[in-house]
């Protein structure tokens, strides 16, 4: 038998508002010391875990960054199923058990609340153990505590005997005079735990629910893996949305003849209002204290935030950043009725970050990529270099950079989920650029005809980059020939003819030492190094890394040139006097990404300071980062391209992602970056290229090279969203 804790982490608990939020309900936040009740019940639970078992967590999919980055903090990992949409205890008990019992066939589970109080783990655990040997036997066992007071706030259990006993009755909360009586007859608080064998409990739901049971199972063999951690999430199938709305209570543990019932005496409660959390002794935590302490009051106050009472008794006060609560504490039980009243009073929901993201991500879904994977692709399986507002197909050549950065973009979508035709399109892409652009020395050509004809057999560092780096990409997506690794392989060996004298390559072109070849270079060199660690790849990136580092970037003022000599020193005139705000952002991206990689802290130091310096190309009155500013950091273009809006984007959300203690302003930073960016986005999947500095933009076609800065900032996005509260709510899923 092995045993199978199974977190739940239903419930908006709004009794506890306004702390707890359908955003963040007090499951999740740190009520009774540093750590949260999930917190504590994952560490509490997660020694349960029998060989060949794991920690397991339903919860909705809105919760999912939170649960992560909690579980993360305590140094936990969990399984976690994610319900498309909110039901109650009945079904996402339902669809745990049936995803136990494909694992393991006599599975027993160990059902327990995210938001409980018990300080006892060790007598909570030796409880657990003992209710599932009983369970291992068929029956369906629940903990009973022994009740402390006449509390009208829990549901009781009347047994039919005295030890582990069965279940005679559930009951409803009763008031006083009734609880009085209840507890004199040997009754005992319903806990809410439940440990049972989990074919027994779908046998169970089969009898007495059976509309639970079957879409349970239809949801568990419809589930697939969350793109951000195919391994660690699964998503339930949507049929689970079509589960009525039943407690296990109702749907089986009121009608079961297997119900059973096991005493314990340790200290619990469900803390379900501000009156548990006095009781508790919570008021001594962190910043709430009372100057003039008065009798039975609780106060509760952010960081920061003083509160004072006086000449007041019996009270809850609790104060949030944008609601304040004040009640006597014997009429707390009332509060879910103000919370109900309150969110339609609370101003800017519908501004948010996450909704910011979830309309991007939706874009990306519906209009964007079906755009890109039909009327941007030629009839013989090329990309379109371009499209019209009106999603027409630009006649004329195609770029070798275009192909393999479409190619990345559909590849990473595939990745992330998207449902479309994209292994077909990209594929189909991908070999007809290498069959049109391919050299005999393995590198591809910059430039070909429509129909295939190569019109400039120039191999660049930059489109080699490019062409690298949709190959890891498609490696990662399992598509594409076998031999990529090889191919890879040929052309960085080919790319040797092109090292410079004083390190990293020279580029073709009228600026042979520049920055910008380099940085992309980084990226596929980093997207490889993370297929083949003992290949060529580290060496690659590190060999970057260190001419960025020593030479890129200036040593007095800290900003990124972009054009040099030929021993990497500033070039001549106004081109070595450029500086790029966009790239700023890019190479700070990528300096914390290969700063995490390798553990250099100080790698992280310096994307602080290229951030800083982007910033300062930013402009506020249109919201948007301008092309370009000179070596004095002052702007010399306010022209405003997309793509620097994107680069912006990824290096606010790594840098907020990475440093905690600045993690709400980086956050700030990214949401108006991706507002920034939406200004650039049209609705029917296109977008415009140049803003102006009066606020037009340039009337010319969606240029294709765009959608590669565009995806990769929303790779960032749902990256981070795991890390960043504001995220949280945000749906960033492609599929």
């Amino acid at each position: 038998m092995a045993l199978h804790p199974v977190i739940m982490c239903g419930g908006s608990g709004a009794r506890l508002w306004p702390a707890s939020r359908p955003d963040r309900p007090k499951q999740f936040i740190p009520l009774l010391g540093p750590r949260s009740l999930f917190q504590e019940t994952a560490l509490r639970v997660a020694p349960l875990a029998g060989p060949g078992a794991e920690l397991v967590v339903v919860a909705g999919v809105r919760h999912m960054p939170m649960i992560r980055r909690q579980l993360a903090e305590i140094g936990l990992e969990a399984l976690i199923l994610l319900e498309p949409e909110a039901r109650d205890s009945g079904p996402a008990m339902a669809a745990a058990a049936a995803w136990l019992v494909e694992k393991d066939p006599l599975a027993v589970a160990a059902f327990v609340a995210s938001d409980h109080h018990i300080p006892d783990a060790e007598a909570f655990r030796k409880a657990m153990v003992e209710a599932a040997d009983m369970a291992a036997d068929g029956r369906l066992v629940t903990l009973g505590v022994q009740p402390t007071e006449p509390s009208s706030a829990y549901g009781y259990i009347r047994p039919v005997g005295t030890g582990s006993s069965a279940v005679a009755a559930f009951v409803e909360k009763p008031d006083t005079e009734t609880a009085t009586r209840w507890i004199t007859e040997g009754y005992l608080w319903n806990s809410g735990n439940f440990i049972v064998r989990a074919d027994t409990l779908l046998s169970e739901l089969a009898t007495y629910a059976p509309e639970i049971a079957a879409v349970a199972e239809s949801a568990v063999r419809e589930a697939t893996p969350h793109p951000i951690a195919p391994t660690r999430i699964i998503r339930l199938g949507k049929s689970f949305g079509q589960a009525p709305n039943l407690s296990i209570d109702y749907a089986v543990m009121e009608n079961t003849t297997r119900a059973w019932v096991l005493p314990v005496r340790f200290t619990w409660s469900d803390v379900g209002a501000w009156d548990a959390i006095a009781r508790a002794h919570a008021a001594d935590e962190g910043p709430e204290r009372a100057d003039d302490p008065a009798p039975g009051c609780y106060v509760h106050a952010p960081r920061g935030v003083a509160v004072a009472t006086l000449g007041v008794r019996d009270i809850a006060v609790v104060v949030e950043p944008d609601a304040v609560l004040v009640c006597a504490l014997d009429r707390t039980q009332e509060v879910k009725t103000i919370a109900r009243r309150m969110p339609l009073a609370v101003p800017g929901a519908d501004r948010s970050f996450a909704s910011a993201a979830t309309r991007f991500t939706h874009w990306l879904r519906t209009s964007a990529l079906p755009l890109w994977t039909t009327l941007g692709v030629e009839p013989d399986g090329a990309f379109a270099d371009a499209l019209s507002v009106c999603g027409r197909a630009q006649d004329g050549h195609r770029r070798g950079r275009v192909q393999a950065r479409q190619a990345y973009v559909l590849a990473a979508a595939g990745l992330r989920g998207w449902r479309g035709p994209w292994r077909a399109v990209a594929t189909r892409g991908l070999n007809r650029f290498i069959e049109t652009a391919a050299r005999p020395d393995g590198r591809l050509a910059t430039l070909t005809a429509t129909g295939g004809r190569v019109l400039d057999d120039t191999a660049t560092i930059y489109d080699q980059a490019f062409t690298l780096f949709a190959m890891a990409t498609f490696r990662r997506a399992g598509v594409g020939p076998e031999d990529l690794p090889a191919r890879a392989g040929r052309i960085l060996t080919a790319m040797q003819v092109d090292r410079a004298p004083s390190g990293g390559w020279r580029e073709a072109g009228t600026h042979p030492f520049q920055a910008n070849a380099h940085m992309h270079l980084l990226e596929a060199a980093l997207a490889w190094e993370g297929l083949e660690p003992e290949g060529p790849w580290r060496g690659v990136a590190d060999e970057i890394v260190d001419l960025c580092r020593t030479r890129f970037i200036d040593a007095g003022g800290g900003f990124l040139r972009e054009f040099f000599d030929e021993t990497w020193a500033p070039a001549d005139g106004a081109d070595g006097r450029l500086v790029e705000p966009g790239h700023q952002f890019e190479w700070a991206w990528l300096l914390a990404r290969w700063g995490a990689r390798r553990s250099d802290a100080g790698a992280l130091d310096v994307a602080r300071r290229l951030f800083q310096v982007g910033s300062l190309g930013v402009d506020h009155a249109r919201g948007v980062v301008v092309d370009a500013l000179d070596d004095s950091l002052r702007v010399t273009s306010s022209r405003a391209r997309l793509w620097p809006q994107t680069e912006r984007l990824k290096a606010a959300l790594i840098l907020g992602s990475m440093i905690e203690a600045d993690q709400a302003a980086y956050a700030a930073e990214a949401e108006a970056a991706l507002r920034g960016l939406s200004g650039y986005l049209l609705p029917n999947g296109v977008w415009r290229d140049k803003l102006n500095p009066d606020g037009s933009f340039v009337e010319e076609p969606a240029p294709a090279s765009s959608f590669y800065h565009i995806f990769a900032g929303y790779e960032q996005l749902a990256a981070s969203a795991e890390d960043l509260p504001e995220l949280r709510d945000a749906d960033l899923a492609l599929g």
